[in-house]
């Protein structure tokens, strides 16, 4: 097989991109805002023959991939679909349990449902998420394993950081994910920016590679590691109320505060690989250099979940 779909759905997005397996070069590409939380009420919703869960779910999958069909030349029916994120969750397309740490780099132990194609839907691979006792992640597993190829299977512990809405920390030793912690980094600077009291002293718009707002951004992630969080956010109020500085570049100081602070307990001696994608390298890489934190690789978020998507294709391309 040639070619594989690579799909990605979350909670609030669905992307899918048609891959050429031999240099992962993408062909063509769809994304939209219907995400699996609203895939599930409209699946609740449904009246008169109600199609099972996951017929619903491959039905709206096959509808994206006939509209990509327009613009290709190539036979798409028997293409297979690599599926995570959301999709193996509760109200996903199946409910697959989360594999348990330690999994390894190759993707060997995660946990796989295969789906066989028929007359109007594609083969399907869904892959489950992960856990720890304390932790679980979605879509980030994926990722993880499209990083094999640049991390090699090292003794010494590495730091695979994906920031996001909800980052993850995720340690990597002799080519296995031994644990990883979630932060809530992303989703509390949307909340303080936009609706807390601090909405009115920040405003978005400003440009990142400016000095002034690099160096707001550094003094926030400074100012992160010698105080309590909860009273330094509310410096952002004082910074405009008191020392006047423009609301643009006071989003970057909350920005600095918060990544500072989820970056606080990182040790300097442990080499990081950033999983990154726009803006969030520029910021990452800027806070890891004020913390003096050992930022060594890097890999696009993107190309990192296409990756991984490739590596289980390969797996099983004997099921097509």
């Amino acid at each position: 097989m040639d070619y594989f779909f690579s799909c990605d759905w979350g909670t609030s997005s669905f992307r899918l991109r048609l891959i050429q397996a031999k240099d992962l070069k993408v062909l063509a590409e769809t994304k939209n805002s219907h995400g699996i939380s609203d895939t599930y009420k409209l699946w609740q919703q449904q009246t008169g023959t109600a199609l099972t869960r996951s017929d619903f779910y491959t039905a709206i999958v096959a509808r994206e991939i006939r509209l990509l069909q327009h613009d290709l030349n190539i036979a798409t029916n028997d293409i297979p679909v690599l599926l995570s994120g959301m999709a193996s969750s509760t109200i996903g397309m199946l409910d697959l349990p989360y594999q348990r740490l330690p999994f390894n780099l190759d993707s060997s132990d995660l946990k796989i449902e295969f789906i066989e194609a028929t007359a109007e839907t594609n083969p399907f691979l869904i892959i489950s998420g992960a856990c720890t006792d304390s932790d679980v992640m979605r879509g980030e597993e994926t990722k993880i394993v499209g990083c094999e190829s640049i991390l090699g299977n090292e003794d010494q512990e590495q730091l695979l950081l994906l920031p996001g809405t909800h980052p993850k920390h995720v340690v990597i030793k002799n080519n296995q994910v031994i644990s990883f912690k979630t932060y809530m980094t992303g989703e509390v600077f949307k909340l303080l920016s936009v609706n807390s009291i601090l909405s009115a002293s920040v405003e978005e718009g400003g440009d990142f590679d400016d000095f002034e707002n690099q160096r707001l951004f550094r003094d926030g992630v400074a100012a992160s590691q010698d105080s309590n969080l909860l009273h330094s956010i509310f410096m952002v109020r004082t910074n405009q109320i008191l020392k006047k500085i423009p609301l643009r570049e006071n989003l970057y100081y909350l920005s600095g505060l918060l990544i500072g602070a989820e970056l606080k307990d990182l040790k300097v001696d442990v080499p990081i690989c950033l999983v990154v994608g726009g803006v969030h390298g520029s910021l990452y890489y800027l806070a890891c250099d004020q913390l003096n934190l050992n930022v060594n690789k890097e890999i696009d978020a993107d190309l990192a979940l296409i990756k991984g998507h490739e590596v289980i294709f390969s797996r099983f391309s004997n099921f097509y």
